[in-house]
Formats: structure tokens, C-alpha cells, sequence
């Protein structure tokens, strides 16, 4: 069974992960900072990119299962948006200077939303 749903969103999200690294990256060049993280707006950058590095993969880890398990297409598309929707909602919020809150805040929702629904779905189908 080729796998058509899964490699899109895990695509999308290093993708992602790439260019929240990427801003790390250009900003250690930039400021000159080759070492630590005693800067204010580095820190921020460099935990934008870890949260995605922190939630991305078992996001997608859920996402491969669900989908090797025969969940309807629909309700796969449906469950890598929201990873993915969550995920881009989150960096932005979070990243941006202020932060925006509510974006920081709807991109958790989406992504606890993504997992809780992954998780619960994969118990159920385990199970019955």
C-alpha cells in the first residue's frame, strides 16, 4: 500500500522546520554569536524552531500510523491540515516581536487537537 498522505504533510513540515532553522541560523551569522543562547531575540528564534522540532515528528509519527492503519483519506487530509495549520499558526504567533498571542494560542489547540484525535483514533481502531 503506497503512501500518499503521510509524505505530504511530513514534506510541508520540514519544510517548515527548515526555514525556522534557517532564521536560527542567519541570526548566529548575523549577530555573530557562534556559541550559547544569551541573546533575547536569538532565544525566541531558537525555541520557535525546538517547539516545532518537538511536536512535528510525533505529529506526523501518528499521522504514518493512522494512515497505515486504512483511516479514510478525508479524515487524513483533515488531520495533517491541522498539524500543519497548527504548527505554521504557532511559529508565526510565537516568533513574531511581540508576540501575537491568540496565533501562538490556536496553533497549540490545532496541534493538541491533531494529537488527541491521532491518538484516540489509533487506541479505538486498536482496540475494536
Amino acid at each position: 500500500m503506497p503512501l500518499t498522505v503521510t509524505p505530504l504533510y511530513a514534506g510541508a513540515l520540514a519544510l517548515l522546520l527548515i526555514f525556522l532553522s534557517f532564521r536560527v541560523i542567519f541570526y548566529r551569522w548575523s549577530s555573530k554569536i557562534s556559541l550559547g543562547d544569551d541573546d533575547k531575540a536569538l532565544r525566541k528564534r531558537i525555541r520557535t524552531q525546538a517547539n516545532c522540532a518537538e511536536y512535528a515528528p510525533f505529529g506526523v509519527l501518528l499521522l504514518l500510523l493512522a494512515e497505515l492503519q486504512g483511516a479514510p483519506i478525508w479524515a487524513l487530509h483533515l488531520l495533517g491540515l491541522t498539524l500543519l495549520a497548527g504548527r505554521l499558526l504557532h511559529a508565526v504567533g510565537f516568533g513574531s516581536t511581540p508576540q501575537i498571542l491568540p496565533l501562538r494560542q490556536a496553533g497549540m489547540v490545532l496541534t493538541f487537537t491533531m494529537l488527541l484525535l491521532s491518538g484516540l483514533g489509533l487506541i479505538g481502531h486498536a482496540l475494536f
